[in-house]
């Protein structure tokens, strides 16, 4: 029987857009669901899976963690019933959508895979449904590994289309779901602004970021740190990100250092 290890709705966030869903699926499993008002991006975080619908099918080319390697993605438009047969774990991102757009089913191979920042600032993201890889309504989602003692999310940043203060209607609803390498490993997460939040995560847990400044994403020495990054707002579908004008100087600071030698962790870098 499938195993809900997730579920965050616009609902139960109190807000409109963002939302996820991490099922675990156990040898002769199958989960359905109706999409409803959402676009979905499939994602596999560990295992292999069916993606079928109505006039759809697709078989997602997993990995066996998030730590070892990329993934297939299946983008599934709303208003359609979806069903999801393998064994492993299960992200459905989702964001309500106004548009029905068409099934895809995008390949491991065709994610743009960047490394951003330096020395211990470096970090890898794999661009698996950001807006010049997949079309979409208003989902935006990545995937962000950062090595042991490494930060991400830094600078502190916001996605917004102003650097200001308050927040905008236009800001997006932004959840991180976190997995750490290591039995026991733990990981943090600062958010400031709207919320003040430095919380210890671990491997299944969440962080909501309605509006504000957020990061850094701090992956602790011994343990290397993965999050699924998902975004969804009223505005136009873009990554708008400003920094906090009190830390933007630590890029400055990049210059003529090299990227962690430990990068990429996964896939292919462009």
């Amino acid at each position: 029987m499938t195993k809900t290890l997730v579920e965050v709705t616009p609902e139960t966030a109190g807000w409109a857009f963002s939302g996820v869903r991490v099922e675990q699926l156990f040898p002769g499993d199958r989960f359905e669901c109706s999409t409803g008002e959402d676009e979905v991006l499939v994602v596999p975080l560990e295992g292999s899976c069916v993606v079928s619908g109505p006039t759809f099918e697709a078989d997602l080319t997993g990995r066996a963690s998030v730590f070892s390697g990329m993934t297939d993605v299946a983008y599934v438009p709303r208003d359609t019933s979806l069903a999801l047969v393998g064994v492993g774990r299960f992200a459905l991102c989702t964001a309500r959508a106004s548009r029905t757009l068409p099934f895809r089913h995008v390949a491991a191979a065709q994610t743009r895979v960047e490394l951003r920042g330096a020395g211990q600032c470096s970090r890898q993201v794999n661009n698996i449904g950001t807006p010049d890889v997949l079309e979409a309504d208003r989902l935006i989602v990545c995937e962000v590994l950062t090595p042991s003692g490494n930060f991400s999310s830094y600078p502190p940043h916001k996605h917004d289309e102003e650097r200001l203060e308050e927040p905008r209607e236009s800001a997006l609803e932004e959840i991180y779901y976190y997995e750490v390498r290591g039995e026991h490993g733990i990981a943090y997460q600062r958010v400031y602004g709207t919320t003040d939040v430095l919380a210890e995560v671990r491997t299944g847990d969440v962080v909501l970021i309605p509006s504000g400044w957020h990061g850094p994403s701090i992956a602790v020495p011994g343990y290397d740190l993965y999050y699924l990054n998902v975004m969804a707002g009223p505005g136009e579908r873009a990554w708008h990100v400003s920094d906090d004008p009190v830390h933007a100087w630590i890029r400055e600071t990049w210059a003529g250092q090299p990227i962690d030698h430990r990068l990429p962790m996964t896939g292919w870098s462009r």
